[in-house]
């Protein structure tokens, strides 16, 4: 076994290949689960796995571990009536009253980046042509916007599960243009808006789990792309 000056073993670049994918993986767990508490209301069985899942006491993001703690203490103390209690917060944090387009953290890229802040404009074109390009289609139970947020997260869930394969296949090139990929989506579209959904969500939402939601959201979509861009520069700079 070959050792470095300094006397450490270097890893091998198979277990740096391996630790990428699994943090691809991690990463598609977690986008999946965003994108699952975005696109509706908190049902039982997902009030009851939500229960039993173990947060990190620290992530690497003040923002996030502050989300998850909120979200922790209010799964700690949910009781009977919870379903019910988030089913509301959900609508008056998503839905509103309909009076207006600021009258809800309403979850479409659309809102955001048009100047009137109505559904189905440019942005809601993008995406979907950018779902396509990597050969997805949204399934026909999905009657929303294909630039609901639940549903561009649910695309980098896809792109990060997909970027695990290519990595374990052994064809880094693919993982790196699937990486390329999710860096850019996130950059011009996810982060480009989903922070000022996420502060309107803290406007309207009276949970701390919807609160907390916000701040998850925050810490942790930033920090991928952060993570995504010092992955790429590392390989470009090879």
């Amino acid at each position: 076994m070959n050792q470095t000056a300094d006397g450490c073993t270097p890893v091998g670049e198979d277990q740096l290949v391996g630790e990428l994918a699994d943090l691809c993986e991690q990463r598609a767990h977690t986008y999946g689960l965003l994108s699952r508490l975005f696109r509706a209301e908190v049902d039982g069985v997902t009030l009851a796995q939500l229960r039993e899942m173990k947060f990190p006491a620290r992530t690497g993001s003040d923002v996030v571990d502050a989300g998850q703690r909120m979200m922790a203490s209010y799964l700690a103390k949910s009781w009977g009536n919870t379903v019910t209690e988030l089913a509301v917060d959900y609508a008056r944090t998503f839905i509103g009253h309909g009076v207006d387009a600021f009258s809800a953290a309403f979850p479409f890229e659309s809102v955001y980046t048009s100047e009137k802040r109505l559904l189905m404009q440019e942005a809601r074109d993008e995406v979907l042509a950018i779902y396509r390009s990597e050969g997805l289609e949204k399934a026909e139970t999905w009657r929303e916007g294909e630039d609901h947020i639940a549903l561009e997260l649910e695309f980098l869930q896809f792109m990060a599960e997909r970027t695990a394969q290519a990595l374990r296949d052994g064809d880094e090139s693919a993982a790196f243009r699937l990486l390329s990929v999710q860096r850019n989506f996130l950059t011009d579209h996810v982060c480009a808006w989903a922070p000022m959904m996420t502060l309107d969500m803290r406007k309207f939402a009276q949970t701390d789990f919807y609160q907390g939601l916000a701040r998850i959201a925050d810490g942790f979509l930033e920090g991928d792309r952060v993570f995504i861009n010092e992955v790429l520069q590392d390989e470009e700079g090879e």
